[in-house]
């Protein structure tokens, strides 16, 4: 099969809080499974998977297949992958994180919750 006429396609991962929740899908002989990442379709199969939503009944819920180019994908794997790495190592050249200094107000300093009430009580009372 050739390149040009295909398409790449993926189930969005598990996420249930974005209502990402098909972790398995089949169409056309093809079972989708969330884990397994990029699957090279034919056209007429990306175009149909790309109107299949998260709930089949509700057309509102999100989209249940990334469907990319070739090029589409690779850019779309490098910026999950930068993503996944926002997390600092200990090789990486860190800038000093410089603490507060000495005369930094405490939970001390704050008026009582407690004073603030009774000075609220005694303004109810006289309106």
């Amino acid at each position: 099969m050739d390149n040009t006429n295909t398409y790449l396609v993926r189930l969005k991962a598990y996420d249930a809080r974005r209502g990402h929740v098909l972790r398995r899908y089949t169409y056309a002989g093809i079972k989708f499974q969330e884990e397994r990442g990029w699957y090279r379709v034919a056209k007429p199969v990306a175009d149909y998977l790309r109107t299949v939503h998260q709930l089949p009944s509700d057309n509102y819920s999100p989209l249940a297949f990334d469907v990319c180019t070739e090029a589409e994908a690779k850019a779309l794997d490098a910026t999950e992958a930068d993503e996944a790495r926002v997390k600092r190592s200990a090789s990486d050249e860190l800038k000093l994180s410089p603490a507060r200094p000495a005369g930094t107000l405490t939970t001390d300093d704050i008026p009582k919750a407690s004073d603030e009430k009774d000075s609220r009580r005694g303004k109810r009372e006289k309106d």
